[in-house]
Formats: C-alpha cells, sequence, structure tokens
C-alpha cells in the first residue's frame, strides 16, 4: 500500500497518463485488471482557465477509476494555480502536475518538460497548488531537458521541498523522447535521496520486468505507458499471448462497450481503433479481416466480425 498525503493506493502498478490514450474507458479497463490508480490525460491549464468544454470533457470520470489523479499543464503560476482550485471541484484525489511532456508544442512554452529549465518556478508552483488545494499535489518528470542539463536531483529535491507528495519519474530527456532507453540508474538515485513516493517510467514491457525494476531501484511503484496499449491484463500478471482468443475478444468488446457509453458509437469506435490494433495484433484468428476490422466504421459490424472470426475458430477445432 502507497500513501500519497491521505489518499491510500491499493497496489504499487499503474498506467501512466498519455495523451490520446488514457481516456475514461481506458483507464476503467486497466483498472479492472490491475491499474493500482487513474491518471487522466493532461489537460491545459489555459483551457480550463476560460471553462473550456473541451478541457473539461478530459476529465469525466467513473468512480471505479479511483483513485484518480487529474493531471495538468501549464507555464503561467496563477493560471495553473486558478485551474487547480477550478478542478478541485470536480472532486479528483489527487492533481498532478506534468514537467515531463516533450512535446514541441508544449515543452517549447515552458509547460511540461520546459519547466525543468525553471526548477526553482516549479518549486513555487507546486507550493502554491498545496496552499490553494486541499488534496495531494504531485508531479511527473523527466530526467531533465538533454544530456548537458540533467538536473532530476536538483528538480526532485526543490520539489520535494516545496510540498509535492509524490514525484513519477520517466527516464528520458526531453531531447530522446521516447527514443533510447529509459535510464532506471537515474531513477534509483533519484529514490535513495526522496522521502516522497517515487515512481519510474519508462520502457517496462512486461508485468516480470516491472517487479524486477522495482525490486532494482527500490521505487515506490511502476507506471507502464505505451505496452498497456491494447494490453490491460499486463497489470494482472497475464501473459496475452497466453489468452484464447475468445478473452481477447471478449476484453475487446468491453472496451468498444464503454467506448460507446462514452463517445457515441461513431466516435467510439474511431478512438478504439488505436487499441483494436494491438488487440488483435499477430492474432491468426483475424489474419484475413484485419484491415477490414481496423478500417470498419460500425460497430455492430464489427461486432459481428469478431463473432464470425470465433465461430470459424470453433468449426475448425
Amino acid at each position: 500500500m502507497i500513501r500519497i498525503g491521505s489518499v491510500e493506493i491499493p497496489g504499487w502498478l499503474a498506467m501512466s497518463p498519455m495523451a490520446g490514450i488514457s481516456d475514461t474507458p481506458t483507464r476503467t479497463m486497466a483498472r479492472r485488471y490491475g491499474s493500482a490508480f487513474s491518471y487522466t490525460e493532461f489537460v491545459s491549464t489555459d483551457s480550463l482557465a476560460v471553462g473550456s468544454k473541451k478541457a473539461l470533457s478530459l476529465l469525466r470520470f467513473r468512480e471505479e477509476e479511483r483513485p484518480i489523479t487529474f493531471q495538468i499543464f501549464g507555464n503561467k503560476l496563477e493560471i495553473i494555480v486558478d485551474a487547480a482550485k477550478r478542478i478541485r471541484e470536480l472532486n479528483p484525489d489527487i492533481i498532478d502536475l506534468n514537467m515531463g511532456c516533450p512535446a514541441r508544442n508544449v515543452s517549447m512554452r515552458g509547460s511540461g518538460v520546459g519547466l525543468l529549465r525553471k526548477p526553482i518556478y516549479a518549486g513555487k508552483i507546486i507550493e502554491e497548488m498545496r496552499k490553494a488545494l486541499d488534496i495531494p499535489v504531485t508531479a511527473k518528470i523527466r530526467l531533465g531537458w538533454d544530456d548537458s542539463s540533467r538536473n532530476y536531483m536538483e528538480v526532485s529535491r526543490i520539489l520535494e521541498e516545496s510540498g509535492v507528495m509524490a514525484i513519477s519519474v520517466h527516464g528520458r530527456t526531453r531531447e530522446m523522447g521516447y527514443s533510447g532507453k529509459a535510464d532506471w540508474d537515474a531513477i534509483a538515485d533519484i529514490k535513495s535521496e526522496r522521502k516522497v513516493p517515487i515512481f519510474g517510467n519508462g520502457d517496462i514491457s512486461s508485468y516480470e520486468e516491472a517487479v524486477r525494476r522495482k525490486e532494482e531501484s527500490k521505487v515506490d511503484g511502476v507506471l507502464i505507458g505505451r505496452n498497456s496499449i491494447g494490453n490491460p491484463w499486463i497489470f494482472s500478471n497475464i501473459k496475452k499471448e497466453d489468452l484464447s482468443f475468445e478473452e481477447i475478444v471478449s476484453t475487446t468488446l468491453n472496451h468498444l462497450q464503454l467506448m460507446r457509453e462514452t463517445f457515441g458509437d461513431k466516435y467510439g469506435l474511431i478512438l478504439l481503433r488505436k487499441h483494436l490494433v494491438r488487440y488483435i495484433q499477430s492474432r491468426k484468428e483475424v489474419e484475413s479481416m484485419r484491415l477490414e476490422l481496423l478500417k470498419c466504421e460500425d460497430p455492430e459490424k464489427l461486432i459481428s466480425m469478431l463473432h464470425e472470426a470465433q465461430n470459424n475458430l470453433i468449426l475448425a477445432s
């Protein structure tokens, strides 16, 4: 059990926040299969400050997702604090400041990983968020802007001194993006010096690897990002390759149903595609209809096609 302020996290392994991926249906699926808590996609504080309905829609969640962390990003202290106070009314368990997004349109404006270039200012933001909120404030960081400015030890120290209650660390710099290898030695260094819970993130491809990284680095928890797409079983120590096609179909259709309930038939199916391609990856049962499945625009037809593939498997056995 990990404690972040007054919030108890019922486990140590969870899904990392991912823009365009970790929506409420996907978070719900992850929680059902063992993810210990949930992060929303990151939301712009500039958009929240003006009451953007689109921004607010990213913060909707189901009760079963709790503990739920709202993740926000921005570069202006007053706007960040104001936005945090506004979304506090939506009753999240935790609010997290994103200091790790490497996207150019975010970081070059001083948001996301751009805040690592101003660690004292970032600390002040955390300090003011703590003063304004009655729930825990956390942060997600990277190791630095580039290899010449790997200031993760300084940043983590300043954040802790400013009152942050947990830190998640992606083991790459902004310059690396998602290339190269995550530096878990650096993550371990942060853990060795900080008292608040530390979550490590980067290149976790299996439950076993998550266990190994946790044991080696001594972190409190581990986050899995891209390798959980179309594979919620990763949080339950279930190997996807060991699952029957029937189990793959059942989980896919449950995910589709959540997407339809949240986003409607058409858009829900569009959003499912990035997960569907991973769900059916390497499955010979749908090899002949793979492209048709991924281009399908009618959810009922998709359901019918998957059931057809199931029936063909039964007839062939």
